[in-house]
């Protein structure tokens, strides 16, 4: 076993030694390339054959979860009709280790009669692929860390570092802050961690409002209608105070109850959060003050909206 685990360690070492090389080799093709995908008004469209077309695949993702429209295109398929969703206006990134891949070597002339500029990425500079592109990215000779030196691991790892090297220098370039990521990973956890407020609250319209002439039945009736837990009290759409069943039960007992203004039994001043406040800093605040209700608020104090709990667990906030 001790055998086996040290054969491990030399895989991995192998595979950081060819990252650690393809560093050295990134020249001003890279910055091209960069500023080519940036340039792109199309689709930036990734291909390969084999294990890259996984890398490929992969990569497309990337750019696509940070700001690059992207997708990944069979060469067998684009053969057969897929070169239908191609434009003049698309890039293509094309990707091989040898850069002598039949189906690639078929169809890299067709796409550049559509009009496509091409990325090569290959450990071939003198290559059929390296001849039909535009800009090449060179990834360097390796030798494959597998026993008999032929399954792709070392190049798909170093393929694989080269293409996230080029996907987010282009998202740096594009000053792609965490607000924008989260807007592309609205179901995960870190989407969620940046979601803002304006983004989790119920309208205004599903949230139950009452002016300060209103009285206790009035709220009632408001809260029923929009099937929440409380009543928010304002004067001309600005803030003043809440009534929740927590002020109703304090106040069961007193004669003509719902005759009584609202403004006598509310919680005054209320809390509140505002639009632009990131959603888990609401999550704590309710959990603190132990409310299932908060209000959403402008810079000026007028309500927008409100957060209920019971959405925020059906979101996985909390």
């Amino acid at each position: 076993m001790s055998e086996i685990r040290e054969f491990g360690k030399s895989v991995l070492q192998q595979e950081a030694r060819g990252i650690q090389d393809l560093a050295a080799l990134l020249d001003a093709s890279f910055d091209a390339a960069v500023q080519a995908v940036l340039k792109c008004e199309g689709h930036v469209v990734l291909t390969g054959i084999g294990k890259p077309w996984l890398v490929g695949q992969k990569i497309s993702a990337t750019l696509a979860s940070t700001g690059t429209p992207s997708f990944a295109l069979h060469p067998s398929e684009a053969m057969h009709g897929d070169l239908g969703r191609l434009r003049a206006n698309d890039l293509i990134v094309a990707l091989s280790n040898s850069g002598s891949s039949e189906e690639m070597t078929r169809m890299l002339p067709v796409v550049k009669r559509l009009g496509c500029k091409c990325i090569g990425i290959t450990a071939n500079t003198e290559s059929p692929l390296a001849a039909h592109s535009d800009i090449v990215l060179n990834m360097g000779k390796v030798s494959e860390a597998c026993p008999i030196g032929m399954a792709p691991s070392v190049s798909t790892t170093v393929m694989l570092a080269l293409g996230d090297a080029l996907a987010l220098a282009v998202m740096k370039a594009r000053n792609f802050t965490r607000e924008d990521y989260a807007r592309f990973h609205p179901g995960g956890a870190l989407g969620r961690s940046l979601m803002k407020c304006s983004e989790v609250m119920r309208p205004i319209e599903a949230t139950a409002v009452v002016g300060m002439s209103a009285v206790i039945g009035d709220a009632l009736h408001a809260i029923t209608l929009h099937k929440t837990g409380a009543a928010f009290v304002c004067e001309m759409g600005v803030l003043k105070g809440v009534f929740t069943d927590g002020d109703l039960r304090r106040h069961i007992d007193d004669d003509d109850l719902l005759s009584r203004p609202i403004v006598e039994v509310m919680t005054s001043p209320c809390l509140s959060i505002h639009t632009d406040k990131l959603a888990p800093e609401a999550v704590l605040l309710m959990q603190q003050k132990r409310v299932g209700e908060l209000p959403v608020v402008d810079g000026a104090g007028k309500i927008k909206g409100h957060i209920a709990i019971k959405d925020l667990v059906a979101m996985h906030f909390v």
